[in-house]
């Protein structure tokens, strides 16, 4: 049995907004995997303990770039919230994304590798990132990138933190439109058939739980299972959701009557998926304490 920590339990409760003793029972439950006690939780407390999923922690800058039908998504990371809004920092991001476009590197070592100087740093944009660490004393990196090209593309970038691609035929107004829903709406997929395998077992996994606690008979439970599952297929797939500037119609009836064809989407929010050391601040300024009442 794996040993139940308060920070685990603390780590937990912040993701989830679970009670304590919740969060240390389904812990316990799940043997101290936490997506598995999330899962708990949301049996147990319905969909609020999914915060998880929208709480972002790591910081950083979503930038794009578009040149000639060709097209860049890039996620730049760093440590604060501070240095995102730093201008050499939004430059190296910028200029990333063209160098996307202009030289369609490999992966992220390719291209560190590419030719670029700013601020007095260079010749290759890996250098520029190790200088601009050293001048601002804050780590940085090139987490992920897209190139598009092929298809017609329509860019949305919300703030700093959220950027869309949207590849289309058809009107661009149309596609805007749709890039923003994205944005809005974070589906995970174009049509209900291309949801994830992985996601729609967890979905079914949780709906289960939640039928067998239900005491329902078994035919009835099925049904329940499967209903879930269909709401929730619904409600991340693009083209069944409603379009968010009319809930009227759905996102593929929209795009049907601007005569428009959207082929696909890339979604990315900074930090999605990264762990972001939770500092215990309490513990930190207690041990200053004893630490400068031990000198004195």
């Amino acid at each position: 049995m794996a040993a139940i920590t308060a920070s685990m339990v603390a780590e937990l409760r912040a993701k989830t907004d679970a009670p304590m003793m919740e969060c240390k029972k389904a812990l316990t439950e799940a043997d101290g995997d936490m997506a598995k006690a999330e899962e708990v939780l949301r049996v147990k407390l319905g969909t609020k303990a999914g915060k998880a999923a929208s709480r972002v922690t790591a910081e950083g800058v979503v930038a794009a770039a578009a040149q000639g039908g060709v097209g860049a998504l890039i996620e730049v990371n760093c440590e604060t919230d501070f240095v995102t809004k730093n201008d050499s920092f939004l430059a190296l991001a910028q200029a990333a994304a063209k160098l996307i476009v202009e030289h369609n590197p490999a992966d992220v070592a390719a291209l560190g590798a590419l030719p670029y100087s700013q601020d007095g740093f260079g010749p290759t944009l890996e250098e520029v990132r190790k200088g601009l660490i050293g001048k601002i004393g804050e780590n940085m990196s090139f987490r992920r990138f897209k190139r598009f090209s092929g298809a017609k593309l329509a860019t949305y970038l919300h703030g700093t933190r959220i950027g869309v691609v949207v590849e289309y035929d058809g009107d661009e107004t149309a596609a805007k439109d749709v890039a923003m829903h994205v944005a809005a709406m974070k589906p995970v997929a174009l049509t209900s058939a291309d949801v994830p395998a992985e996601l729609i077992e967890r979905e079914r996994s949780v709906a289960t739980a939640k039928a067998a606690e239900s005491g329902k008979p078994a035919d009835i439970a099925a049904k329940m299972i499967e209903g879930s599952v269909q709401k929730y297929l619904k409600e991340v797939s693009l083209f069944n959701q409603p379009f968010v500037k009319n809930d009227k119609q759905t996102v593929e009836q929209m795009l049907k009557a601007a005569s428009t064809t959207v082929k696909g989407f890339t979604l990315y929010v900074v930090g999605e998926g990264i762990e972001k050391k939770v500092d215990d601040f309490a513990a930190e300024v207690a041990a200053q304490v004893a630490a400068a009442q031990k000198a004195g």
